[in-house]
């Protein structure tokens, strides 16, 4: 499986959130800490606000954070939540492509049982265990000291 950077980018923003899952975050403060586009973040911030596994408010004092406990987010959610417009081979898509290869293909039923136990496994793990921590932050007057 190959996730696309969208979702890779909403899974580093969901675990670090989950490291601070009482706090709210501003969208660049995650795109600089993660070296994403500030922009393209904004997109996988919507997309996670559409999906319920954040609350976003805006103005002053706003930003976004979880919207449920990282314990009760689990990974395949997620994965399903924003991979589903995207086919793992073009005889998974809606209209089911042009394969060449149907009706007589053989990979087909093992690919979809592959697709199936990838994310069976991502089921079995909650934000919570692959929360990212904030850094520690250095006292730069007790280090003078």
């Amino acid at each position: 499986m190959n996730l696309t950077l969208f979702t890779d980018f909403a899974l580093r923003a969901l675990m670090r959130l989950a490291g601070e899952p009482a706090r709210s975050f501003a969208t660049n403060e995650i795109a600089a800490e993660f070296g994403i586009s500030r922009n393209h973040l904004a997109k996988v911030v919507r997309d996670l606000a559409e999906g319920g596994f954040i609350n976003t408010q805006r103005g002053a004092g706003g930003g976004f954070r979880l919207a449920r406990p990282p314990q009760a987010i689990t990974l395949g959610e997620v994965v399903r939540a924003l991979e589903e417009r995207h086919a793992l081979v073009e005889c998974f898509r809606g209209d089911g492509g042009s394969c060449v290869l149907q009706p007589r293909c053989r990979l087909k039923a093992r690919l979809a049982a592959a697709r199936e136990a990838f994310m069976r496994e991502l089921d079995t793990t909650t934000l919570a265990e692959c929360a990212y921590p904030a850094r520690a932050r250095h006292n730069t007057a007790a280090s003078a000291a």
